[in-house]
């Protein structure tokens, strides 16, 4: 079994990560799910995350909230 992570499974890690990080936007900002969706997808995090070679994937979900409220900044 391959362990490694790559640009082509990477898609596979993500869907957990945006749903913790989508709760952790709903609570903070008091909207709703599809916004907040919307608003992680849109982030430079997010597209930074999609890249493999970012390593982003390696961080938590809390981690990588952080870098979303960050760069709202």
């Amino acid at each position: 079994m391959n362990l490694t992570i790559n640009q082509q499974n990477l898609h596979l890690l993500l869907p957990g990560k945006l749903s913790w990080m989508a709760q952790m936007y709903i609570d903070d900002h008091k909207t709703s799910v599809v916004d907040a969706i919307r608003a992680l997808y849109k982030s430079p995090t997010y597209a930074a995350l999609e890249q493999e070679s970012s390593k982003l994937w390696e961080y938590g979900p809390v981690a990588l909230y952080e870098l979303v409220g960050e760069q709202r900044k």
